[in-house]
């Protein structure tokens, strides 16, 4: 299985991007026959086709037809893919929950911060194939996106630059889950069989071949881990196990005296 090419944000033309993306009217396409097409509409029309098909649906011209205008005439409201991706990432972290925060500590805001993202992304799975994290679309969507998630370290005693890498620790945990959860289901679709029936089937071939004496730790651990998650991996277990681990190492940051 060939896995998806990463793409990255904040491969287009700057000054154009972020003008697109804080509506400056100056990267709005001049009004003229036929233009009922809105900026806003070609952005939900790649978002569907992402979230239908794949990120590698999402063509200029695909696009175009889906909002029902010519194949050329869509760059007019969006010059190229590489804008369009900035827009589309955008617009579903502007969609992002930003609940008060309340009397609530430090680890509950940011397990939520995690909870959040993570339902992003299973929401959105071709998410995990965007590489937005050295240049991301700076527009509203994700200003806003960072500020409400910053905010969930006020009262840690963090430097600023502390916080900023406390905040990108924890994303950066939340993004490789994801990516190994989405990775997990699209093997299972690509097999048609799920984790449970694979080891099955497996599970003769490599009681014959395995020698215990040869490889100790690995029959007896692999079989315990096997035996409590019904397969070699857990999304669950790994979620619950890697954020706690997450936090308690950020505790010996916060915490300490």
């Amino acid at each position: 299985m060939t896995p998806p090419r990463t793409r990255s944000t904040g491969a287009g033309e700057p000054s154009r991007t972020l003008a697109l993306l804080w509506g400056d009217p100056s990267a709005q396409p001049r009004k003229g026959p036929g233009r009922s097409v809105t900026v806003a509409q070609v952005v939900d029309a790649a978002l569907s086709l992402a979230d239908e098909e794949g990120l590698g649906a999402v063509t200029m011209r695909a696009v175009a037809q889906r909002v029902g205008v010519s194949a050329m005439s869509v760059y007019t409201y969006v010059p190229g893919k590489a804008e369009l991706l900035d827009l589309m990432v955008d617009a579903l972290y502007a969609q992002m929950p930003r609940p008060a925060w309340g009397r609530s500590r430090w680890r509950s805001r940011l397990t939520s911060v995690a909870e959040s993202n993570l339902e992003l992304l299973t929401t959105h799975p071709w998410l995990t194939e965007v590489a937005a994290l050295s240049r991301p679309p700076l527009g509203p969507g994700v200003m806003a996106k960072y500020e409400h998630e910053l905010s969930a370290l006020d009262g840690s005693g963090l430097s600023d630059v502390d916080t900023d890498a406390a905040l990108t620790y924890l994303l950066g945990f939340v993004q490789s889950h994801a990516r190994s959860a989405h990775d997990a289901r699209r093997a299972t679709t690509d097999t048609a069989m799920s984790d449970e029936q694979w080891w099955a089937a497996n599970q003769p071939v490599l009681e014959r071949a395995l020698d215990p004496t040869a490889y100790p730790r690995a029959t007896r651990i692999g079989a315990a881990a096997g035996e409590a998650h019904g397969s070699a991996w857990s999304e669950a277990a790994a979620w619950t196990f890697g954020l706690a681990r997450t936090l308690d190492g950020l505790a010996a940051l916060i915490e300490r005296d």
